[in-house]
């Protein structure tokens, strides 16, 4: 029903502007409490055998949903009622900016895929903040906050201004993460670089430890799937030097090779962030790269080309502890995360681990 609804509506539709009204009907379910209950029950079936923990948190299942989606923290509740196991919002930006200029937002359907420019487009880290701090939840969900640069500061006083956004919003987040990995920021891929990346990973721990009284935020980092392998080695060091709690692999990329099927070249030309099936590949490669080097002394979130149930055993497989998904959500509609937790489900009752956390990395280590 959601492909036939997606064939003859959204898909015609421009990119954003269907985003925005997806968004805003997920919004006013969550706020009915007849209708949340009903699309909750139907949508967000909770598995017991799923049931993980992270860096310290328990969740219903593995799978959420990955930053991008929700920027300002406003349908929470309702990505929940769907099935998301984790909500991770953001990027927030240390002050609030538009973004980049529309069109921003690509389909490329035949491909299954999309390609931004968005630019970080948010109400900023007071705002977040705020509207963090006034929510009432009514279901029990992981809330994750991704942190980026503000377009506007330079470089230099790029630490400043990640440590501003990790003091506000800190103490409403269950985890945080820094996001050195857009390409839609100019010069923020530059802080994976591990002499940059090691002062600001060492103060927003700081800010977040200063910040926040009786518990200890756990703190991630996002990477790209564009960074060479020895690069990706050296983040992996670092993060464990620094004890880091967890690395997100992958950001979105800015190679246009995996694309196949797209016909319109104007459209595979476009600048900005590639994600969803295209991003498969080179995303579980990295994951599994970065479960060979750190093991289980880091927790690793798989994201980047997540579209089945198949997908996620095989990020689990390769090291994720938690996996996460967007681009295909846009694909599959609100049924998605009950397909990929039935799945996840079925698989692991047909395999020869008793949980899933002891299927986490199984075939790195065989292969080792």
């Amino acid at each position: 029903m959601y492909k036939i609804f997606f064939n003859l509506v959204f898909k015609h539709m421009d990119p954003e502007q269907a985003h925005h009204l997806a968004f805003r009907w997920i919004r006013c379910a969550a706020r009915i409490p007849v209708l949340r209950t009903f699309a909750a029950a139907a949508l967000a079936p909770r598995r017991k055998e799923l049931r993980t923990e992270a860096f310290g948190l328990r969740m219903h299942g593995p799978f959420g949903l990955a930053a991008g989606f929700d920027k300002n923290a406003v349908a929470i509740d309702g990505m929940s009622m769907l099935g998301f196991d984790h909500v991770e919002i953001g990027t927030v930006t240390g002050e609030p900016q538009p973004g980049n200029p529309k069109k921003r937002l690509f389909r490329l359907v035949a491909d299954r895929a999309l390609i931004n420019r968005m630019g970080f487009n948010n109400d900023g880290s007071l705002a977040v903040a705020a509207r963090l701090a006034t929510r009432r939840p009514v279901f029990r969900t992981v809330v994750g906050v991704n942190i980026g640069k503000t377009k506007v500061v330079p470089e230099a006083e790029a630490v400043a201004d990640y440590v501003k956004s990790a003091e506000r919003l800190a103490p409403y987040a269950d985890y945080l993460v820094v996001n050195v990995s857009s390409p839609n920021t100019p010069g923020l891929r530059n802080l994976q670089a591990t002499e940059a990346l090691r002062p600001l990973l060492t103060a927003v721990r700081e800010a977040a430890d200063r910040t926040v009284a009786g518990r200890r935020v756990p703190l991630l980092v996002k990477i790209a799937p564009d960074l060479a392998d020895e690069d990706v080695d050296a983040v992996a060091d670092l993060a464990v030097e620094l004890g880091l709690d967890g690395i997100i692999a992958t950001n979105t990329t800015i190679a246009r090779e995996s694309l196949g099927l797209t016909c319109d070249p104007a459209l595979v030309k476009e600048t900005g962030g590639l994600s969803g099936a295209p991003l498969k590949a080179r995303s579980l490669e990295v994951l599994r790269r970065l479960y060979a080097r750190v093991g289980d002394r880091i927790t690793l979130v798989g994201v980047g080309g997540i579209e089945t149930a198949e997908d996620a055993w095989q990020r689990i497989l390769a090291g994720a502890t938690l996996i996460q998904g967007y681009s295909a959500f846009i694909y599959e509609g609100p049924f998605w995360s009950r397909t990929i937790h039935k799945g996840l489900a079925a698989r692991l009752r047909t395999s020869p681990y008793a949980t899933l956390a002891d299927a986490v990395g199984a075939d790195v280590r065989k292969s080792a």
